[in-house]
């Protein structure tokens, strides 16, 4: 076996240690310096493995390098998120004189959509049609589309995608994805279709992003469809992504007890599908149901995280069981290994100010590590004005000002305390007071 084919083994296992004993072997032997085939299987191998810098630092080191080189170590920072590493190897690149590839052009192009340049995108847009790369290409017809969409430019998006010379199941499944998170889900739907019609099979990703263009809309005819559609495929077994979809689909429609039904038949959930499940039930006040889940799901293995807790918290809010939310606020990081997020502090100060224990919402908010944050203080004002009670409502509103004088949301509540309580020379004040900050 040769040292390229170990190292690509190496890589798919992610065994380093193993890889960094061949890079030894290699470089005792001096094989990189007329071998650019095994240069770049090296970089592979440690882009393959996470250890992006290793591979930028042996890329350097190389005594020839092309393209193929140079698209390995793009790729590997465009996969995790490094955008604009993706981008500076890529001027490096045309630096050193070599013409991007197909390859190069699609993982910048990813590079780009995460961080909105589109200007950068442009311009490679143009290279592209200027070398005819797209007839050869559906990976960069996606990548094109792909980097509109994530720019907001969803129209040019859909007009690039109209033109490709061949559309693929990846270019609309691009489209449709960025519909649905913008909860464009009828133009979601319509692709979907539109899909379908030109004879393309839907694959998983196109099915979880149609699925969530439903919830969006509440087309709960449609996700059924979608739904005996990957049951005829088999595609639920062992896709966790699809089958959290699915339920939240059913969950968005209001369909619980089918998204009950979906959850249990399920083969394999993690904590984003009883994330999902209670949830659902949390909003609709089945305080119970979504206990006894927070049970199952930790006798299946799986460990609850910020987001079950909050669903947790909202569920006791819900039923008016503020001891019971109190009580597991407290236990959060002795009983789950998570401690409050902002997210918990503000649960458990809409708690308590809805059940009227304005004092005890605001030992929550003064137990904070830090509590500047003007969504917990407009929690408390918000509960202040529900029971007009003015004192905690001036001290409310006084940090709100100090965080931000220019929400016109706190001054418009306390005017609304101040003209319940028939203060109305304070509530005028108060509204001059937002005039001349200009709070809007």
């Amino acid at each position: 076996m040769t040292f390229a084919s170990v190292l690509k083994a190496c890589g798919s296992m992610k065994a380093i240690s193993r890889g960094e004993q061949i890079h030894h072997e290699i470089a005792r032997h001096r094989l990189l310096d007329k071998d650019i085939v095994l240069g770049n299987a090296l970089v592979d191998m440690y882009v393959k493995c996470g250890a992006l810098l290793k591979a930028q630092e042996v890329l350097k080191n190389l005594p020839s390098r092309d393209v193929i080189t140079w698209s390995t170590l793009i790729s590997g920072y465009a996969q995790v998120g490094q955008a604009d590493q993706a981008l500076a190897c890529f001027r490096e690149m045309q630096l050193e004189g070599l013409s991007p590839n197909a390859v190069t052009y699609a993982c910048v192009l990813k590079a780009c959509g995460a961080i909105g340049d589109i200007e950068q995108g442009e311009k490679i847009h143009e290279d592209v049609m200027q070398q005819g790369l797209l007839k050869y290409s559906e990976v960069l017809g996606t990548a094109l589309v792909d980097m509109y969409a994530k720019c907001g430019l969803l129209s040019k998006a859909k007009y690039v995608h109209d033109k490709l010379p061949s559309r693929s199941v990846g270019s609309w499944t691009a489209l449709i994805a960025v519909y649905a998170q913008l909860a464009q889900g009828e133009q979601a739907v319509c692709c979907f279709e539109q899909m379908q019609h030109e004879g393309l099979q839907p694959n998983s990703l196109t099915f979880a992003s149609a699925l969530k263009a439903c919830g969006t809309i509440g087309a709960i005819d449609k996700g059924e469809q979608i739904h005996d559609e990957i049951s005829r495929q088999g595609l639920l077994g062992s896709d966790v992504a699809l089958g959290n979809a699915l339920v939240d689909m059913y969950i968005k429609c209001g369909a619980l007890l089918k998204a009950q039904k979906v959850f249990e038949m399920l083969s394999a959930r993690n904590v984003a599908t009883w994330n999902t499940l209670i949830a659902g039930f949390a909003q609709v006040g089945q305080s119970d149901y979504v206990l006894n889940c927070l049970q199952l799901m930790q006798h299946e293995g799986i460990h609850p995280n910020a987001s079950t807790l909050s669903c947790m918290l909202n569920a006791c809010r819900f039923r008016g069981l503020v001891d019971d939310a109190y009580i597991y606020f407290m236990n959060m990081s002795t009983n789950y290994g998570v401690g409050p997020h902002l997210e918990h502090y503000i649960s458990m100060v809409n708690s308590f100010g809805n059940a009227g224990h304005l004092d005890k919402a605001f030992n929550i908010i003064q137990g904070m590590p830090c509590s500047d944050y003007p969504e917990v203080w407009l929690a408390f004002l918000g509960a202040c004005q529900k029971w007009k009670d003015i004192s905690f409502g001036r001290w409310a509103f006084e940090q709100l000002i100090q965080l931000n004088k220019n929400d016109a949301t706190a001054y418009i509540i306390m005017i609304n305390i101040y003209s319940a309580t028939g203060m109305q020379d304070e509530a005028i004040m108060i509204e001059n007071m937002m005039n001349e900050n200009n709070a809007y």
